[in-house]
């Protein structure tokens, strides 16, 4: 990720931060919409979990032009991710969410080249991720 996009991107999220509450709710609906078998892992309180999703994408994003810090942070959150039971597959379907609340929520600030940075952001955490899990992960069947 170049600097540029980095800079999209806390740009973006900066619109993001005003409603993060709604974007995160947006999210959730969307993810259990993509995939209704995440439902069981989420079980306390949506709200919540909304707000803590947004602060935790919003650490990151404001990290990112810090790459060796935010990387042991996104790498704390994939092991915690490893205990609630995430799988590889299901990263797949949080960044289609992920992409499609941020769409819905920046309406025309969403345009390409921020999709396309936030689709390049997603992929560096969702790296980060999978390798926190040092193989605990395991694909769905």
């Amino acid at each position: 990720m170049n600097n540029q996009q980095i800079k999209l991107l806390q740009t973006a999220f900066a619109r993001v931060e005003p409603v993060a509450q709604e974007a995160g709710e947006l999210f959730y609906n969307r993810l259990f919409q993509i995939d209704p078998l995440l439902r069981p892992l989420f079980t306390g309180d949506l709200q919540v979990q909304s707000r803590m999703l947004m602060t935790a994408i919003g650490l990151v994003v404001q990290g990112l032009d810090q790459p060796e810090h935010v990387t042991k942070q996104i790498r704390v959150i994939g092991q915690r991710h490893v205990a609630y039971g995430a799988m590889p597959a299901d990263f797949e379907s949080f960044g289609a969410a992920l992409q499609w609340a941020l769409e819905q929520t920046l309406g025309d600030d969403f345009s390409p080249p921020v999709q396309e940075a936030w689709a390049e952001a997603f992929t560096f955490i969702a790296q980060g991720m999978k390798a926190a899990s040092n193989g605990h992960l395991v694909a769905k069947p």
